[in-house]
């Protein structure tokens, strides 16, 4: 049965987010986006100087998931003035849940999500919360059946193109 490990990453790690992050974003959203502005927003966020800069925020943390020994996704989580929105001192925001598209359906986003929440338990935050493309609709339903609620929306970017983000919250007891 193969091994699923999920660890902490760090800047020497940088190149590994780097490809996943370009590709995952890549294999979910250009069919739907047009090539420049999936280019552009690839080349703004995923460059090394601006991954390296956010691996290296003290509010943020990075977690790498292998299955047998291949790195096949990761998670992104900010607290504190890294969150992208409002900073709630007492949530955790989740900015990236990134598994290759390959790999889909084998757990790794579940086991992702748990991470979080585990690190939400330990932070002792009220909640979770995370901005989705209201198109994206797989990934809102993995939200909904994880007890994710829409709570609000904000406009998200794609280079010339203004999207629609839903922003979800789970509750943590």
């Amino acid at each position: 049965m193969p091994k699923i490990e999920i660890r902490k990453a760090s800047l020497s790690n940088l190149e590994t987010i780097q490809d996943i992050s370009k590709q995952t974003f890549i294999e979910t959203f250009s069919d739907v986006n047009t090539p420049e502005n999936m280019e552009e927003y690839v080349l703004l966020n995923f460059n090394a100087k601006q991954l390296s800069l956010e691996i290296d925020n003290p509010n943020s943390l990075f977690y790498l998931a292998t299955l047998d020994s291949e790195t096949v996704g990761y998670l992104k989580l900010n607290f504190g003035d890294a969150q992208t929105e409002n900073a709630n001192e007492n949530a955790l925001e989740i900015q990236r849940i990134y598994v290759l598209k390959e790999f889909h359906g084998k757990r790794i986003g579940q086991l992702l999500l748990d991470e979080a929440i585990k690190v939400a338990r330990q932070m002792a935050v009220n909640s979770i919360w995370l901005g989705v493309w209201e198109k994206n609709y797989n990934a809102i339903g993995f939200y909904t059946k994880n007890g994710f609620i829409t709570f609000d929306k904000h406009l998200f970017l794609l280079g010339d193109d203004p999207q629609t983000d839903l922003l979800m919250k789970l509750e943590i007891s």
